[in-house]
């Protein structure tokens, strides 16, 4: 019996230390904190959705809006507003490259933007209407000149007046076609022939002729001068 009773005792389990019922309590304590915050941010959600739900009415029932921007809002809110303006059958777009510089833009369906109104919001600046229009135009009327330059093929170049014309006064209007078929290349001009250039002496003679030159002007040198 008595063997059983400590064995049951030994089963159970021992009473928790101070230090125990401590640790338990601040759990239990952080866990109402953490349950209580998200009871608020559940409330906080739904009233940020009901906010939204009524200005995005508005916006729909007045007739003179086609588009609207929000503030500058967090993920979870734009997540919110994307799905009230969806639900309402409406378009909705974020703009902003930091996350806490993002806002909405909504669009009625039948004014919905176009890809160069978007890329004008992504670029950070203000659509224009009709410096858009302007600038579609001119870009049509250039596509418009390059088709026509196209089909017309290369553009040929004239000059604008002859210059035989022009020149006529001081050379007459005949002169220079007939110079020009009387002019005829000297083929004697600078030609040397063969004969000239060829040296008919033999070495030795050539050699002589170097030497009495040679002489001369050595004895030439040697000569007094004459009083």
């Amino acid at each position: 019996m008595a063997d059983l009773l400590g064995s049951i005792l030994s089963s159970m389990e021992k009473p928790p230390s101070l230090g125990d019922q401590e640790t338990r309590r601040k759990a239990r304590e952080q866990a109402a904190r953490l349950k209580k915050l998200q009871e608020q941010e559940k409330q906080q959600k739904v009233e940020f959705r009901k906010r939204m739900e009524k200005e995005v009415s508005d916006f729909i029932q007045d007739s003179g809006q086609i588009k609207k921007k929000f503030q500058p809002m967090n993920k979870i809110e734009r997540s919110i507003l994307h799905d009230v303006v969806e639900v309402a059958g409406l378009t909705s777009f974020s703009f902003g490259e930091d996350d806490e510089c993002r806002y909405v833009m909504i669009f009625k369906k039948e004014f919905a933007p176009s890809d160069e109104e978007l890329d004008s919001y992504r670029r950070g600046e203000e659509w224009d209407p009709q410096k858009a229009e302007e600038k579609r135009k001119l870009k049509e009327l250039a596509q418009r000149q390059e088709e026509e330059a196209a089909q017309q093929g290369p553009v040929v170049v004239s000059p604008a007046s002859d210059y035989k014309d022009k020149y006529s006064h001081l050379i007459g209007k005949g002169a220079a076609k007939d110079a020009a078929h009387m002019l005829q290349a000297n083929k004697t001009y600078g030609c040397v022939p063969v004969a000239n250039k060829r040296d008919t002496r033999s070495i030795e003679e050539a050699m002589n002729e170097i030497r009495a030159k040679k002489r001369l002007r050595q004895s030439g040198e040697e000569l007094p001068p004459t009083s």
